[in-house]
């Protein structure tokens, strides 16, 4: 499963359909956004202790050519085995690492009840991306301004892949999640999954999880694919998703 998802989802990774690009240099695959606010990353290598550095310092410049900041998406068996080293040697900051974690579609139980009173919506413009963010904002205590963009980005430039949800008490917005359906691959990916602190261990994550992949198997899909915090990781590992590597994205502005 892992040599899969290397294949599809990094060495032969295709743009997101939102006037983003893939550019290969080399040893390097980086993706490239349709603005400073989109996904804008190196997102494989084939590096060893010789040519590393200069690999790092050449996609530095590149981004600075274009003139967005950009992360280098780092896994636990990328090489070289310092690698993480040398980019924050080379002003990169780390954020949290995350397992990737992988689940069969048709491993899992898509039969999963909302608490009552709670309902999920499908969001589709600018008020809902509003309280995805606010979700967000809550659940994880810190400003979503980059998901506004993303999201209204991803409305306005490639709907058919917006597939966006917000968890709802009435008028309450307790819960997000979104994914992505990536072309002429077998994966889904699914992010976000923020509840706030007084709804969480009610099930709605797994809901969430459950709604995600019940469409994404309608699409086609055979695989669900999370980059899975310390909390979210534990619920993962009963659903039926196995841990295949860690993950760590390497920020430089």
């Amino acid at each position: 499963m892992l040599a899969l998802f290397d294949r599809q989802m990094r060495r032969d990774m295709q743009s997101e359909g939102d006037g983003s690009r893939i550019e290969r240099d080399g040893p390097v695959i980086r993706h490239v956004g349709a603005s400073p606010q989109a996904w804008n990353a190196v997102v494989w290598s084939d590096l060893d202790e010789t040519t590393a550095d200069a690999a790092i310092a050449g996609e530095v410049r590149r981004f600075a050519e274009i003139g967005y900041p950009f992360e280098w998406k780092l896994y636990g068996y990328d090489r070289p085995a310092d690698l993480g080293e040398r980019l924050i040697a080379a002003g990169f900051v780390p954020d949290d690492e995350e397992t990737l974690m992988i689940a069969a579609i048709s491993d899992l139980e898509l039969d999963v009840p909302l608490p009552d009173g709670v309902r999920i919506d499908r969001v589709t413009d600018p008020a809902g991306v509003e309280l995805m963010a606010s979700v967000s904002e809550q659940a994880f205590g810190e400003n979503a301004d980059w998901l506004r963009h993303r999201l209204l980005d991803q409305l306005a430039n490639d709907p058919g892949n917006a597939y966006l949800f917000v968890a709802m008490a009435g008028d309450e917005p307790v819960s997000g999640a979104r994914m992505d359906l990536y072309r002429n691959t077998a994966f889904a990916g699914l992010w976000g999954g923020g509840t706030v602190s007084a709804w969480r261990g009610k099930g709605i994550y797994r809901a969430l999880v459950a709604e995600r992949a019940r469409i994404a198997a309608a699409q086609g899909y055979e695989y669900v694919q999370v980059d899975a915090s310390d909390q979210s990781r534990p619920i993962l590992e009963r659903l039926g998703f196995a841990v295949l590597t860690s993950t760590t994205p390497y920020n430089k502005s």
